[in-house]
């Protein structure tokens, strides 16, 4: 079982959140970053969350990796079938993370060790929270972050990047997407956080872990800093605790 709570702000500079988020039972959750002109960016996150809701539902149970790709894959079709109906539309396109946390069989309800999967496309993020630090589960499908892998600059030099928001995946921009996927155990007592990028542009990963270390309102107090520092883009943020 989980607990979780959900934050999403327009910020202080966009006149609209091209942000969705979502919770889908069981234990299941969406952040997805729209972009594209006029109101595009909206409608491909919600379009995100609707189908990816839709797949899902429409799967029995248990889910696992490729569950969730699948249903991105479906989202990715459907993004650019809209499109290529509304030509206002061309370009537009999501990030999306997904986080399913599988629930132990009933005939062991003992096992307290549960397991996780995910899905992922941009650069919105899945993080977990260790005792000492913010470990970021996903990898960015950025420019910017390309750079860093190939060590030609360093994280903090990302930050500040002129192309840190130019991204090399995302869905409904493209065809062919590469969703990353992956999966790991997690127990009880343990954090984890799915944020976009108006979240990670605006607050380092000390600050993010100081708050989801100290405070009881977590998700409303991440999104009240990243205003405080700026608010130059929509922020999203969803805490999940495992019981």
């Amino acid at each position: 079982m989980t607990k979780y709570e959900q934050a999403t702000n327009v910020g202080l500079v966009r006149k609209q959140n091209e942000d969705s988020i979502a919770v889908i039972e069981p234990d299941t959750f969406i952040v997805a970053d729209g972009m594209g002109g006029q109101a595009a960016g909206e409608i491909a996150s919600r379009m995100l969350i609707e189908t990816v809701k839709n797949e899902l539902n429409s799967i029995p149970l248990p889910w696992n990796e490729e569950t969730l790709s699948a249903a991105i894959s479906k989202a990715n079709e459907k993004i650019l079938s809209e499109a290529k109906i509304h030509s206002e539309y061309e370009g537009m396109g999501t990030t999306a993370t997904i986080l399913h946390i599988a629930q132990p069989k009933e005939t062991q309800p003992q096992i307290i060790t549960q397991r996780a999967f995910y899905a992922h496309v941009g650069d919105s993020r899945l993080y977990k929270l260790e005792h000492d630090y913010l470990k970021q589960i996903t990898r960015d499908h950025s420019y910017v972050e390309d750079l860093v892998l190939k060590g030609e600059i360093t994280e903090e030099e990302a930050r500040s990047h002129p192309m840190r928001n130019v991204l090399t995946q995302a869905v409904g921009a493209m065809p062919d997407i590469n969703i990353d996927v992956g999966s790991f155990k997690v127990n009880r007592g343990e954090v984890y956080l799915l944020c976009t990028d108006g979240l990670t542009n605006m607050v380092d990963d000390r600050e993010i872990f100081n708050i989801l270390h100290s405070t009881k309102n977590p998700a409303d107090d991440l999104i009240e800093t990243a205003l405080n520092h700026g608010g130059k883009d929509n922020v999203s943020v969803i805490v999940v605790g495992i019981l």
